[in-house]
């Protein structure tokens, strides 16, 4: 199932919705006619546990895409925003997680040239998140070095703690696409918090792939364009730290809680690691994908 954040006009609420074809079906006022009560926003759907996956889609798949007037509408005229909006908590970063990326980084950002033993963990606040072709703050004041970087988003559906590497991966909701922006001027004594979490420096989106849909996370092509110039082209089975590994690890100190979400890190291809460097600018648009889930495009614009 798809999932997405979504509004049908400006002014209005932002509501829950599936991806059935290109309509976005509300799913409270679904599960209302139906019967069933569903939520009306994603962190309350991923409380529901993983029976209201299966009860959903059931009730999508039996309505053969025939659905009560007022409930769905093309997508095309709603709004969607990030899948979720505000998160509870501090996103969980990744750090040097593709070979290629720790080795670019080495040349240019003064980290070690050894692959971590050990997974990289920043995190970034939920006010750096934003939704689908909202536009990416270039703050002059600030930075002169704004950076690029696709990534993997997973989101943690159940509490997770100690769990081991061989269950991980049933702790996961979903996944979704992220951009990790990142000001690469602003990194503080070795810490990257506001290097990397600065406002609009997580776009996400455009959905939530339930984990059903994508049983390996491991296989995926994830790729970034800047004003259709490719940078960034690799696959999730290059991570140095696999998506189970991630969750068992971060688990064994930090309880990880419905609605957690992970960014498990970024391949080569960096503006950092370009010779010469490459940053971007107001004007420029940035253009992220992941296989399977979906593409995100943002403007980058003066702050």
């Amino acid at each position: 199932m798809r999932l997405v954040t979504y509004r049908s006009h400006v002014e209005a609420e932002a509501r829950l919705g599936a991806l059935v074809g290109d309509l976005v079906l509300d799913l409270e006022m679904f599960g209302e006619e139906c019967g069933v009560p569903l939520p009306s926003t994603m962190l309350e759907f991923i409380d529901l546990g993983p029976q209201a996956v299966a009860i959903t889609s059931k009730l999508i798949e039996e309505a053969e895409g025939i659905f009560p007037i007022g409930t769905a509408q093309p997508v095309a005229n709603v709004k969607l925003l990030a899948p979720i909006p505000r998160p509870r908590k501090n996103i969980f970063g990744i750090g040097l997680n593709y070979t290629e990326h720790v080795a670019e980084s080495a040349k240019s950002l003064d980290t070690s040239a050894e692959l971590p033993r050990q997974p990289v963990i920043f995190s970034k606040p939920p006010t750096s998140v934003i939704g689908p072709d909202d536009a990416i703050v270039h703050n002059a004041a600030i930075t002169q070095q704004l950076d690029w970087e696709v990534e993997l988003a997973a989101i943690i559906g159940t509490r997770a703690k100690g769990v081991s590497r061989e269950k991980a991966l049933n702790y996961v909701f979903g996944y979704t696409v992220c951009i990790d922006m990142s000001a690469r001027d602003c990194r503080r004594a070795g810490q990257w918090i506001y290097s990397k979490g600065q406002d609009t420096f997580a776009p996400m989106g455009p959905c939530v792939v339930t984990a059903d849909e994508i049983p390996d996370p491991q296989t995926l092509d994830l790729w970034l364009t800047v004003n259709g110039v490719e940078k960034q082209r690799s696959n999730t089975a290059y991570m140095l730290f696999k998506v189970d590994e991630l969750v068992a690890d971060i688990s064994q100190g930090i309880t990880l809680e419905p609605g957690d979400i992970i960014a498990t890190g970024t391949p080569a291809g960096v503006g950092a690691g370009m010779d010469p460097q490459e940053w971007v600018w107001p004007g420029d648009i940035i253009v992220a994908s992941v296989e399977g889930i979906g593409t995100l495009r943002h403007p980058v614009v003066a702050g």
